[in-house]
């Protein structure tokens, strides 16, 4: 009998201390599933703006870059988005390829794939070409192409100059991202068909008010 007990304590021990240890994993984490998601989040960063604080990435060599692609994101619409979906398969050669015509560098589109694009469940060719779709959806603004002089603008104004080139971007389906005083990010919100549409809970403006920086080109 005493076996028995003491055999029935190391058995609940075992699985309450398995209990704690996946209690202690992030949910999101946990209820990542490739192709479960509500929309997409695609994310243009000021290249100028990282360049400032990474000036020795491959990306500020001198190419005079405005707008790259960050990132195309899935997301949920109630808030948080999936990441690190299984199976984290590697890129082929040929998709590789295919993401240098797109990201700015190797290193940024090998983490987005990894982090963000698993979670797509279009496989590595089908997040790409995503990619390369909503890349061609949205239109950068005149006003906003490359430039060697700093520019002034307000957050609003910035928002307004993506609808005037892309009348279908919604009142809530576009966020503009500062870093400090200065430009860092431009989000635009895309169904899964990669059509304009709404954003999500939690993606918003995040700058400050009046004139931000839109640093040059370097």
């Amino acid at each position: 009998m005493k076996k028995f007990i003491a055999l029935m304590a190391t058995l609940v021990l075992t699985l309450g201390l398995v209990g704690i240890s996946d209690a202690r994993q992030p949910r999101q984490q946990r209820d990542s599933v490739a192709g479960t998601f509500d929309y997409y989040l695609l994310t243009l960063s000021w290249s100028p703006t990282f360049c400032l604080m990474h000036p020795e990435n491959e990306q500020c060599s001198g190419k005079g870059y405005g707008f790259v692609l960050h990132g195309l994101w899935p997301q949920y619409a109630k808030g948080g988005w999936p990441e690190s979906c299984p199976p984290l398969t590697p890129l082929t050669q040929q998709e590789r390829a295919k993401g240098l015509t797109l990201f700015p560098t190797a290193k940024l589109m090998n983490h987005e794939w990894t982090k963000h694009g698993t979670c797509s469940g279009l496989g590595g060719m089908g997040y790409l070409d995503a990619a390369d779709k909503a890349l061609a959806t949205v239109q950068i603004p005149q006003a906003l192409q490359p430039s060697t002089t700093v520019r002034y603008l307000e957050a609003k104004q910035i928002a307004q100059q993506f609808r005037q080139s892309n009348p279908g971007i919604a009142e809530n389906g576009i966020a503009i991202l500062c870093s400090g005083p200065e430009l860092s990010e431009v989000r635009v919100c895309l169904t899964r068909d990669l059509e304009f549409g709404p954003c999500g809970k939690g993606v918003k403006t995040q700058c400050r008010a009046g004139d931000i920086r839109i640093p040059p080109i370097r």
